[in-house]
């Protein structure tokens, strides 16, 4: 009991660290290609949601599969390394990062396609990730099985 507990936080610990350090690297990458005006305060909302909306599409079209793939990469990880490979970790975290973007893009003025294309490519992150760390034998959870 115990040993399944620690796995399942550290499952959980390590996933939200990968999941952290690949947005910070991806804000990163978005910061050194379109970088903010000389004197413009990104702490001040509206100054951050004017920066956000000259974003260039290109640079936008590049954070969707990125942030998926970390989605994917997250939720992978929570799967893999919690007790017993149950999907309930990988569920854990990839509900909270669909609970960040959408937080995230009702509070930015990203465009409607960027907004339709992150709701569909982090649930199949999610999916993908938790399917591709299950144990081969185990079978897959209700929540992945197709209707009949």
């Amino acid at each position: 009991m115990i040993k399944s507990i620690f796995w399942s936080v550290l499952a959980i610990a390590a996933s939200l660290t990968t999941a952290f350090v690949l947005l910070a690297a991806i804000e990163g990458v978005c910061a050194v290609l379109h970088p903010a005006p000389p004197g413009v305060d990104l702490s001040d909302m509206e100054a951050c949601k004017a920066h956000v909306a000259n974003y260039p599409q290109w640079l936008l079209a590049v954070a969707v599969p990125a942030w998926g793939l970390t989605t994917f990469t997250s939720v992978w990880l929570a799967t893999r390394l919690g007790a017993y490979r149950h999907f309930a970790h990988g569920v854990a975290i990839g509900m909270l990062l669909l609970a960040a973007l959408i937080l995230n893009l009702s509070m930015l003025p990203y465009p409607l396609w960027f907004k339709g294309a992150n709701l569909v490519v982090l649930p199949l992150g999610i999916i993908m990730g938790i399917w591709l760390a299950r144990i081969p034998s185990q079978p897959t959870p209700q929540l992945l099985k197709e209707p009949v």
